[in-house]
């Protein structure tokens, strides 16, 4: 659905455009997001010198664009292509992919309430963008239970209803941290030291596994809806295998990976 925002992108924002005109040394283009056009000299497409401009953009192609400035009176957008790195292009596409979702929930919704899906978007879009700037963060911490769309301000029956549907299709994220146990004994026993100093691990409560490498070393692999939670649970599950390898005379160490 991919709603139009409404007025002029600040500078800086990076916004999805398709090529609507190439010249020799400018490109038009239309925002997406907006409905507004925007142009690209020639100098912002690539570093270096351009011997032909069609060698970067065509006619109908989607890219990723910087907003460098606004003449609000003019209704001139000057864009930028060149100072979007790869790492900035995947993040905006993937925001863009998220708020699509989100835009589709409330598409749900609105079919199966028989409402027009604009009209919807617009009664539920201030509110929201308000505290959020957009719909999927919003739906994203409804997903998490942090927050109650209706104490946000939208009819309670609606919000029920977008919660439901959110909740069927947004998972919330998933943290992994992960890291390896090197456990070693000269017991006679030491081979059960090592399973029972792992089996602490396994007490902690939540998503906690450990599997055998080799070499006496043991995967570690912590999953958790948030960082903080997972930080905790590999905390617990690290101090008490480590502490009770040690009280009963094993060696043991833990290496995290990054």
């Amino acid at each position: 659905m991919l709603m139009k925002k409404e007025g002029f992108p600040p500078d800086e924002e990076l916004v999805l455009c398709t090529v609507t005109n190439v010249q020799p040394h400018s490109v038009f283009c239309k925002l997406d997001e907006y409905d507004k056009s925007g142009m690209i000299h020639i100098s912002e497409i690539a570093p270096g010198r351009i011997k032909n401009i069609r060698e970067f953009v065509a006619e109908g192609k989607k890219i990723v664009c910087k907003v460098l400035q606004v003449n609000m009176e003019r209704g001139h957008i000057d864009l930028s292509l060149r100072r979007v790195s790869e790492g900035l292009k995947r993040t905006k596409l993937n925001e863009l992919k998220q708020e699509q979702l989100a835009e589709k929930i409330v598409e749900h919704v609105a079919k199966a309430k028989k409402m027009d899906p604009k009209a919807l978007y617009i009664k539920i879009r201030p509110p929201i963008f308000e505290k959020y700037g957009a719909l999927f963060p919003a739906f994203e911490a409804a997903s998490r239970g942090e927050v109650d769309l209706a104490t946000l301000g939208l009819d309670p029956v609606i919000a029920k209803d977008l919660m439901d549907s959110i909740k069927s299709r947004i998972k919330p994220p998933e943290v992994e941290i992960i890291g390896d146990f090197t456990i070693t004994s000269t017991a006679p026993d030491g081979i059960e030291t090592i399973k029972a100093a792992l089996s602490e691990a396994l007490k902690v409560k939540g998503d906690v596994s450990v599997r055998y490498k080799g070499a006496g070393t043991y995967h570690l692999v912590v999953k958790s809806e948030d960082f903080k939670t997972a930080e905790k649970m590999l905390k617990e599950a690290v101090d008490g295998t480590l502490a009770y390898a040690e009280t009963h005379k094993a060696i043991a160490e833990f290496k995290r990976q990054e």
